[in-house]
This record gives C-alpha cells, sequence and structure tokens, in this order.
C-alpha cells in the first residue's frame, strides 16, 4: 500500500489529530502524541532543547546497607504525561548527538523504589550504542534477583542506519521493533503491555543524545490518550484521619511516607493517602544517592514532584534526610579524610552539599531530619564513623545542624534514630547526642522515634515506656516525632492493630509529641529482600490494595472516628 501523506493539526495538549490518513478502508483517522510536548520538567537529565529534548547521564543508582552494589535506577518520566492506550499503538523515535548511548523505556507501570533495591516492572528496553541496537523485554517475573533483574528476551541487533527511526509496534498479541523501517524483532508480547498504561523513560548511562521526535500513535478506532499523575484528583476527606486528629490537636500531623511511582500511577494510593494524611516524607526521594548522585550535580525533580503534590493539597511535609551512613552516593562516600588537608577538602565539599540541598528546598519543608541513624546497626550507642565522622569528627552534628540552619533557619531539625522508643541505653545516647549538639552551636529541635515492630517479642512498645520516653525528651526541652511507625503482622492483625493504636495514642496524648507518621501507605509497596534473597511481600500498612486494614481502623477508634 502506497504511503499517504497526512495533514496534522496541532491541538494545545500537544496531541496531533492526523486527517488525510482517512480512507474508505479506515474512516476514522489516526491520533497521534507528541511527547516531545508533554511535560517532562520532573524527569532527571532531560531537558527541552530547541524543539527537542536533550537526555543527559544521571548516574543514578542505588547502594545496599553497606554501601556496597549500586543498582541502576535510570529515570522515569513520572509525575509528567504517560500515554493511555488500550489497543495497537506505535511509539517512534528519533536519536541525534548520541556521545555514548542512547535508551528509551517503555513500561507496563512505575519501578517499585525501596530502600535497597528495585523492582523492575514489564516493559521494554531499547538501548542505541554506535552501530548497535540492545533490546531487552521484562515480563514482569519473579525475579531470581531483585538486585540484578534479568530480561525474559535479551538480543543486540546490529543496524545499517543507527541514525534512523526507531519504533515499537504493538499489533495484537505482538511486539514489533524496527530501525528505518526494516522490523528487527517480531515476538509475542510475553506479558508486556497489558495494563493499558505506557510509562516513559529517557536515559543515558555515560554520555548524553538528543531526542529529535518521539511520538505515540494509534490507528483510526483505537484508543490513544494522555494523563497526568493519578494523584491530580485526590482530595481530602472530612472524615479522614488527619481531619479527626485535627479536631483533638488542630497542630497536630498524622503523616505517611511517600514514594513518587505509586502517587503518580496508583488512584487507590492517592486517594487514601490525601484523604487521611496531613503530612508526608519522602521516602526515598531526598536522600543523598537520589538528591547529587555526581558530585556538585543535583537531581532535584522527583523529589520537586512529591513536594509539589504536597503544597496542592496543603500537606505538610518533612525532610528526610541529610546525614546519613546509608543511600550515600560513591562520591561522597570515597572523600578522602586521612590526613588534615584531606578533611578540610572533603569536609568543603559535605558543607556544599548540605548548603545546594536545603537552599533548594528553604521555605517548602515544616522539618528535616538532619542527621538519621547516627548509632551502631547493631543497637549499640556508638556512633557509625562514616563519612561525616570521618571528616569532622563525633560533633558532626553540629556541624551539620550549624550548615542546616545557615541554609534554612526556619526549618525544624530533628535527629532520627530507630530503637530508642524505650527506655535505656540507645535512647539515653540519643537524648545526650542531641543535648550535646545544642551545646556546641547546634540547633536541634527533636527527636524522631522510628518505631519499626517487626517482633513484637523483641520491639514492642508499651504504653508505659512510651510514657516515660515522651517525658524524658519533654524534660530536656525538646520534641518527638514518631517518625516512621509500622507494625508486621506475624502474630496478627489483631496484635498488630493495638500495638499501632497504642503508639498513636501515647503520641497524641502528650504535647511533647508534635506529629506521628507510618512508614508507607499500602501493602501494595511494601516488599523487603528476606535472608534467602527472595523477594517478599510486607503487610504491615494501614490499607492493601487501597482497602483499609484492622491498623487503621484501631488508629481511627484512638482519633474519635
Amino acid at each position: 500500500m502506497a504511503w499517504r501523506p497526512r495533514a496534522v493539526i496541532v491541538l494545545a495538549s500537544g496531541v496531533l489529530l492526523a486527517l488525510a490518513g482517512c480512507t474508505p478502508d479506515n474512516p476514522e483517522p489516526d491520533m497521534v502524541v507528541n511527547l516531545i510536548q508533554q511535560d517532562w520538567q520532573h524527569t532527571p537529565g532531560v531537558t527541552p532543547d530547541g524543539g527537542g529534548l536533550r537526555v543527559a547521564a544521571t548516574s543514578r543508582s542505588i547502594v545496599e546497607q553497606d554501601g556496597g552494589g549500586g543498582q541502576p535506577n535510570p529515570p522515569v518520566n513520572l509525575a509528567g504525561t504517560h500515554l493511555v492506550a488500550t489497543g495497537d499503538f506505535t511509539l517512534s523515535a528519533s536519536f541525534t548527538d548520541v556521545t555514548a548511548d542512547a535508551s528509551l523505556t517503555v513500561y507496563d507501570s512505575p519501578p517499585v523504589i525501596a530502600d535497597e533495591f528495585r523492582i523492575e516492572p514489564a516493559g521494554l528496553r531499547l538501548t542505541l550504542r554506535g552501530d548497535d541496537l540492545d533490546i531487552a523485554v521484562f515480563d514482569g517475573s519473579r525475579q531470581k534477583s531483585v538486585t540484578n533483574p534479568q530480561p525474559a528476551h535479551d538480543e543486540r541487533v546490529r543496524l545499517q542506519d543507527p541514525g534512523a527511526e526507531l519504533t515499537v509496534h504493538r499489533s495484537g498479541d505482538t511486539l514489533k521493533v524496527a530501525s528505518g523501517g526494516k522490523i528487527v524483532l517480531s515476538q509475542p508480547l510475553r506479558g508486556i503491555f497489558g495494563s493499558g498504561q505506557l510509562w516513559l523513560g529517557l536515559a543515558s548511562d555515560a554520555g548524553s543524545f538528543q531526542v529529535s521526535s518521539l511520538t505515540a500513535t494509534a490507528p483510526g478506532g483505537a484508543s490513544l490518550s494522555t494523563a497526568g499523575p493519578a494523584v491530580e484528583q485526590a482530595s481530602q476527606l472530612p472524615d479522614g484521619l488527619q481531619a479527626l486528629a485535627a479536631r483533638i490537636r488542630p497542630d497536630f500531623r498524622i503523616g505517611a511516607a511517600v514514594a513518587l511511582g505509586p502517587l503518580a500511577s496508583d488512584a487507590d494510593y492517592g486517594r487514601v493517602l490525601v484523604g487521611n494524611f496531613g503530612a508526608i516524607t519522602p521516602e526515598n526521594a531526598m536522600k543523598a544517592q537520589n538528591l547529587s548522585p555526581q558530585q556538585g550535580a543535583y537531581t532535584f525533580e522527583e523529589a520537586d514532584a512529591i513536594l509539589a503534590v504536597a503544597e496542592s493539597k496543603g500537606m505538610a511535609v518533612h525532610g528526610h534526610t541529610i546525614a546519613f551512613t546509608e543511600a550515600m552516593p560513591r562520591w561522597m562516600q570515597e572523600l578522602p579524610a586521612g590526613t588534615e588537608a584531606e578533611r578540610s577538602a572533603s569536609a568543603r565539599a559535605l558543607r556544599d552539599y548540605v548548603t545546594a540541598v536545603v537552599t533548594h528546598f528553604r521555605g517548602r519543608l515544616d522539618s528535616l531530619d538532619v542527621v538519621n541513624e547516627p548509632f551502631d546497626t547493631d543497637q549499640g550507642t556508638g556512633l557509625q564513623q562514616n563519612i561525616w565522622y570521618r571528616v569532622f569528627g563525633p560533633a558532626y552534628p553540629a556541624a551539620v545542624s550549624q550548615a542546616v540552619y545557615a541554609a534554612d533557619p526556619q526549618v525544624k531539625q530533628f535527629i532520627n534514630e530507630n530503637g530508642a522508643d524505650v527506655p535505656g541505653r540507645r535512647q539515653d545516647a540519643l537524648l545526650k547526642l542531641a543535648l550535646d549538639t545544642n551545646a556546641v552551636g547546634g540547633h536541634i529541635y527533636g527527636v524522631g522515634l522510628q518505631a519499626h515492630v517487626y517482633d513484637l517479642e523483641t520491639d514492642a512498645i508499651p504504653a508505659g515506656d512510651l510514657t516515660s520516653t515522651l517525658r524524658n525528651f519533654q524534660d530536656a526541652g525538646l520534641h518527638v516525632r514518631i517518625s516512621e511507625n509500622d507494625v508486621a503482622d506475624d502474630d496478627g492483625t489483631d496484635v498488630q492493630a493495638e500495638q499501632y493504636a497504642t503508639v498513636l495514642d501515647i503520641c497524641l496524648r502528650s504535647s511533647a509529641c508534635v506529629s506521628y507518621t507510618t512508614w508507607g501507605v499500602d501493602n501494595r509497596y511494601d516488599w523487603l529482600i528476606d535472608d534467602d534473597g527472595s523477594l517478599q511481600q510486607g503487610h504491615d500498612y494501614l490499607f492493601e490494595n487501597g482497602k483499609p486494614t484492622p491498623p487503621y481502623d484501631a488508629i481511627r477508634k484512638v482519633l474519635g472516628g
């Protein structure tokens, strides 16, 4: 069939309506979306440039708890535009000025980002490297190694014209990839593109490139549209948890840790979050490995998107975190500290980081973890000898606090720690650290008590102990946040609900306890890697697939609902 030129009308939304493609056999026009004209402003490494998009390497990765590893975490357009295409479609892209490599990913859903790993969703990744095109198909099946995901199909194709247009085409149950109109892959869909949504990513591992064209097309009569983040449609509930808490203590905040992926893609997640919570803590988006994967370079886009959601919904933001042993980019881990000259230079680099981050978010944060989990991970009382310790010495919290204060004197500063929820040596050490920091010029407003209850035999937080804890900090002139409360359901949901209710009830009764935050929203995104390396789903949060759990009902009862 001969190619027919199309007359095109550009709509304000960036959707192109192809008119002259109509024929007696195809009476309805094709729908075409010019993706370059869509919203990419919160996608790290992607900027508009001369009618196209410029893509630069971000070097984003997720390190393991011990600082090792480095699972790639290439950006996806989450807070901008994604596509809704329930039938056949074609994606077309043209790359120019490729200095090293150029990748286009098309996902069924956003990746799930946990503290130390990323769960790769079903989708397709095309990577142009010189004359070669790497094609990787992920079918969404359970991976043997979460941190080293392997595609269900992986091949390298030598291209005759590396500068030719690349196309991804879904036709019924078949996936086709072509270069310059020549098909280089044709196979069954293998479980991808079943959600009806297309989430796009543009990335380079080591260089940069220009996207001169990027379009999505659906044949006449098929469905193709653009959509923004799902959370945009969410609204506060007059009888949600925050509304109930405000009737008891107007200044008290009920919060949750959040991630951008589910905010963007899951309407249930957005609905229950905005409906019930008055504050958010970015779970991972404000950690150093996400904000500054390369020294002196910053990727604020995803954190900014989360803060924009909070601002649009009238929610307070608690920043998390500045000085932390984990989630640290390689450049920060490897700062030299062996000599006085090295420590001086490294101190400048760390202060520059603090100043850049806090200045960027100045006026947008109610509070901030300036130091996170400073003590030994074996529940001891000694400071972890991380890069902050090696550069500034054991009084490093004061150096960090002073740098934060210089950049934003209004943000309330907290030291956040686990295992200090009940009286004991670790709690004593946390209290002393906060007071000692302020004694040498720090500005610590209070402490965050994480209140993780993974095992009720060892981690349970009795009402009397928590009451004593809050009194101890109040007597010392410090405020308290319940900062990361979650409770495992291993002993049943009744016991789980009772522990949740106890923590909130005691916090709410104490004027020293200024807020309560649970470390997640929905069990759909509660994942962990077990000791044997397998991926396991937890059931620790207040919602399960958008529906309230017994802990939610228990918390609601505490609030008088």
